[in-house]
């Protein structure tokens, strides 16, 4: 319903009082305003302003028929929300840039390189066997992912000794086997290869 102010006032009081009864439920706002109104109860004479209809409704107070609404003009039809396929088209382009974003991000990303971290045991023939000599031969294996880490000597039994080595691969560059099969290539050093540890880095 109009008023004269956010806050109830005698405007409200004549406006209720004109109506006599409350409104439809076709009109939930006004029934909703008469409600509130209404309980307010003998506290409506306290209210403040001048217990007169607003001017829009005094023809309607007077029993005169409402003024019949304007006819629709269609430039003024105008929907104030956009549609739903302004919505829906604004959202995929949204949609779409954040993807393109996303994806151009993810392509600056350098890869993650799958490593292997493997300890290998590298086993002599005898006691005789030079295995300085031995781990010299081993090292002299280049593979394009291969790193050579740290190595010891073991002791077996009977003064024979195995040597212990670790290196790091990638694993798309290094096979394994073709790297035990080059260490085995030293036939006058090497006996056997055994892989004593295998982690994925």
């Amino acid at each position: 319903m109009m008023r004269s102010s956010y806050q109830a006032s005698q405007a409200d009081v004549s406006v209720f009082d004109t109506l006599g009864k409350a409104p439809s439920l076709s009109n939930p706002h006004a029934l909703r305003w008469y409600n509130h109104i209404k309980s307010l109860g003998d506290e409506r004479k306290k209210l403040p302003g001048e217990k007169k209809i607003p001017s829009s409704l005094g023809a309607v107070a007077n029993g005169s028929p409402a003024p019949a609404p304007a006819a629709k003009d269609d430039d003024d039809d105008v929907d104030l929300f956009g549609s739903d396929e302004e919505d829906d088209t604004e959202a995929a382009k949204v949609r779409e840039e954040r993807l393109k974003a996303y994806a151009e991000k993810k392509s600056k990303k350098p890869a993650l390189i799958a490593k292997s971290s493997i300890v290998l045991d590298v086993k002599p023939w005898d006691d005789e066997t030079d295995m300085k000599e031995m781990e010299a031969k081993v090292r002299t294996i280049v593979m394009d992912g291969l790193i050579w880490g740290a190595s010891k000597l073991v002791p077996v039994g009977y003064g024979i000794h195995k040597l212990t080595i670790m290196c790091v691969v990638e694993d798309e560059k290094v096979s394994v086997d073709l790297l035990v099969e080059k260490i085995q290539d030293f036939e006058d050093f090497v006996q056997s290869v055994d892989i004593a540890a295998f982690n994925k880095i």
